[in-house]
């Protein structure tokens, strides 16, 4: 019954951690419900129980985190109730896995009884975090570092070690208030967690980059265009005219519209209508940046892609990290048939290059990343440090009236703090935002609304540690003490024998 009961009081530790990342951004908030997770873990009499106690926790987080994929799922995947709840049911137990191993692991004897314990928790978790990153393409959603972006002391250290460095000392400093809360009188968990804090707000007095040139203006397009209707032929015409008569009322040097924001393909757009978009950027001195699909070499491959047209040579970004089943079909001889049940248009993508280089817009040099790319902070920093401006495009109406949209933008500003660059968001719906190199929230439109959000710009140039050295310090740092944790386990065994 006791272990019943710490069961259920970590899957609601997990779901309170939800209001620490956007919109409700209580930073705080993790490091409380983390602490209070160590606690439950110091308690576990095996590392079976500990490992139920970390999937209970990570249970409630995802359970109520991303919720909204039942939105995706349901109401415009079309997939039937029953079958969208055991689909979200199942990827949630799926991403449960991950902090349970870490929490039994770290719940050894060995390691529970040793005063680096808090490290190795912290190392494990994270190097859980970064694994559901890169594991069949990865969903690196809700990495606790996220939660500590823009305003937490903890989001100085990004721009030098990443979202999972972030996670790694958010971590730390909660299983140092656990271990603390069993020891009052002892400094070595005490001292480092305010060091680290204090640190942290320095660093967020330092900068790693310089402005690059002049200001720029820039208009990011939302066309408000409903999910529903976005792929109906007869709507077809309305989007058109939507985004047609946007562009002619912006007067950003750069104006952007969202991903496929046009519903049909890059060579089905009139050849009028893309000389109404050429000639008025080029009144305005600049480049406008449209999406679109574009057919491929074969009748079965297509891209999803960004073109420009302006006074800068016509340019694209095909995108390269696609969503699985919503863009690509892994394993298609197996998985094939989802697509029969899910609604989806254009589901089978082909991936665009790696290797792709900034474009020279508006006279600066600019680093596209489409939708779900920019949660992969490891994969945008490819263009850099050469780009000047990170523009993130997306469509996501997909999630609906949900926190989804939210801690997609809480996503960017992560990626703003890692690189030291402004991160313009083009959204069909919402949330279109200018987000300055600190990861501060400049401007935004009403989600919902259709409507031009227009603003100054800065480019940088130089680069953060982040961008040089990528997630290389952090694992090098996770890799060193789980070795120690090894050597620890293995010398406790060894005095048993």
């Amino acid at each position: 019954m006791k272990h019943t009961s710490r069961a259920l009081s970590a899957c609601l530790l997990g779901i309170l951690t939800v209001p620490g990342f956007a919109p409700f951004y209580f930073y705080l908030l993790p490091l409380l419900t983390l602490a209070l997770l160590g606690i439950l873990l110091r308690k576990s009499a095996t590392p079976f129980q500990a490992a139920l106690i970390g999937f209970s926790f990570a249970a409630g987080l995802f359970g109520v985190g991303v919720s909204w994929l039942y939105i995706s799922l349901h109401d415009f995947g079309s997939m039937p109730p029953p079958l969208a709840i055991i689909a979200l049911i199942l990827l949630c137990i799926y991403l449960s896995l991950f902090p349970g191993l870490a929490a039994g692991i770290a719940n050894l004897t060995a390691l529970r009884r040793s005063l680096i314990w808090p490290w190795i928790i912290a190392a494990l978790w994270t190097f859980s975090e970064w694994l559901r990153g890169v594991l069949f393409t990865g969903f690196p959603w809700l990495a606790v570092g996220y939660s500590q972006a823009p305003a937490s002391p903890l989001a100085g250290f990004a721009s030098i070690i990443g979202v999972y460095g972030v996670s790694f000392l958010l971590i730390l400093t909660a299983s140092g208030l656990a271990c603390w809360q069993e020891q009052w009188k002892n400094w070595r968990f005490g001292v480092p967690l305010i060091v680290i804090w204090l640190a942290g707000w320095g660093l967020q007095q330092l900068s790693w980059v310089t402005p690059s040139g002049e200001p720029i203006k820039v208009s990011l397009l939302q066309g408000n265009i409903p999910q529903d209707l976005k792929w109906r032929p007869d709507h077809t015409l309305t989007s058109l005219q939507t985004y047609l008569q946007l562009v002619k009322e912006s007067s950003g040097q750069l104006i952007i519209t969202p991903e496929i924001s046009f519903p049909l393909f890059s060579e089905e757009l009139p050849e009028s209508y893309r000389s109404i978009l050429r000639d008025h950027a080029r009144r305005n001195q600049g480049d406008t940046l449209i999406g679109m699909a574009e057919r491929g070499t074969t009748d079965d491959e297509y891209y999803n892609t960004m073109f420009s047209f302006g006074i800068s040579p016509e340019q694209k970004y095909r995108k390269h990290h696609l969503v699985p089943f919503g863009e690509y079909i892994p394993l298609k001889p197996v998985f094939g048939r989802i697509v029969e049940v899910l609604n989806i248009p254009l589901s089978d993508f082909s991936r665009g290059s790696r290797h792709q280089q900034p474009m020279q817009l508006a006279g600066k040099q600019v680093a596209i990343n489409i939708c779900y790319e920019d949660v992969f902070g490891e994969e945008i920093i490819w263009q850099l440090p050469k780009a000047e401006l990170l523009v993130n495009v997306s469509n996501d109406a997909w999630f609906g009236r949900s926190i989804g949209p939210w801690q997609h933008l809480q996503i960017s500003q992560m990626r703003a703090l890692e690189t030291g660059r402004y991160m313009l968001r083009a959204t069909n719906t919402g949330v279109t935002a200018i987000i300055d190199e600190r990861g501060r929230v400049l401007q935004t439109l009403e989600m919902f609304t259709t409507g031009a959000l227009n603003g100054e710009v800065q480019g940088f140039s130089g680069a953060t540690p982040y961008v040089r050295y990528g997630n290389g310090p952090i694992l090098g740092l996770i890799s060193l003490l789980l070795l120690a944790g090894s050597v620890t386990v293995f010398s406790a065994l060894r005095k048993n024998l």
